[in-house]
């Protein structure tokens, strides 16, 4: 709970409390706050329990903590149900980015030229040649499936 405070930060509170309360009211103050503290867990605790019983049987695993957004999606990645690892490892965007990067510099990869051919048929690769053989007054020619 408290994982983030340093000594010399535990220090300084000690020094305040003691001279805010002073040293014959501390001790009288920290068995309250425990006190306190020990009450709200016990609710907490009843609180929850109420809520499993109400759930029924078929909730009788459930934790609250599975509520958290993070701890859920951990969860369920955790849980290869649906395939997730199997996909994630059979993409590779690196080599999809490299292969599109390729085709759109008109670079001679044997990728780029399988993906482009495969994609639009060759269509990149023609209006590239047509732009090499253009008079200097000609317009190149309009690309529908660039628009």
């Amino acid at each position: 709970m408290f994982n983030d405070i340093g000594p010399l930060e535990l220090v300084a509170l000690v020094v305040l409390a003691v001279l805010v309360f002073g040293p014959e009211k501390l001790p009288k103050m920290i068995q309250d706050v425990t006190r306190t503290i020990r009450k709200i867990r016990e609710f907490s605790e009843s609180a929850k329990a109420d809520i499993r019983d109400e759930l029924g049987p078929e909730f009788k695993d459930f934790e609250f903590e599975d509520l958290n957004p993070k701890t859920f999606i951990r969860k369920q990645l955790d849980n290869d149900e649906l395939g997730l690892k199997e996909i994630r490892n059979g993409f590779d965007l690196k080599k999809e980015m490299a292969e599109v990067t390729d085709a759109v510099h008109g670079r001679d990869s044997e990728s780029a030229a399988a993906s482009s051919t495969a994609s639009s048929s060759g269509g990149t690769v023609d209006m590239t040649k047509k732009r090499e053989q253009l008079e200097p007054a000609e317009r190149p020619p309009f690309d529908a499936d660039a628009t």
